[in-house]
């Protein structure tokens, strides 16, 4: 029986493992390969991102520079038409807020909702949406589906 105390590795040859702190015959006794003194030759060092040793670090001497639209960014709520055809009914509105209390939609989606083209819709309901993509509309006007797009925020 197969079990994974009997399983062997057989794809990579073992690696040898230096041995350090075998002696002054090994290569590796007496520093162990750290040198002599200082910071790095010290048990349980470890080298901070970006530490020059005292010395001002090249990335506080640099100067920022440009912005992050991620300031700026909102984010929008994204649905398939092919979820919709699932969630809803022959007549019903969809919006964020339908879709909120259906509990399919974030609590809060400053950017929206968007109506992306995956998949198809095949009941008439009403949408409502601050955005939509070009390939989402032509499959909305060829089945002849109403949608209006909203201002955010409302």
């Amino acid at each position: 029986m197969i079990s994974l105390s009997t399983l062997s590795n057989t794809h990579r040859p073992d690696k040898k493992v230096q041995r350090i702190g075998r002696g002054t015959g090994s290569k590796r006794g007496k520093t162990c390969g750290r040198g002599h003194k200082g910071d790095k030759a010290r048990q349980g060092y470890k080298q901070r991102y970006g530490h020059e040793g005292g010395q001002l670090p090249l990335y506080r001497k640099l100067p920022c520079r440009g912005m992050d639209a991620g300031r700026f960014r909102s984010e929008v709520f994204a649905i398939n038409l092919g979820r919709l055809d699932t969630y809803y009914k022959d007549g019903e509105t969809v919006s964020l807020k339908s879709l909120q209390e259906k509990g399919i939609a974030p609590r809060r989606a400053p950017g929206g909702l968007k109506i992306l083209s995956d998949g198809e819709l095949k009941k008439k309901v009403n949408i409502e949406a601050a955005a939509y993509s070009k390939a989402a509309e032509e499959k909305l006007k060829k089945a002849g589906i109403s949608y209006q797009q909203i201002a955010i925020g409302k």
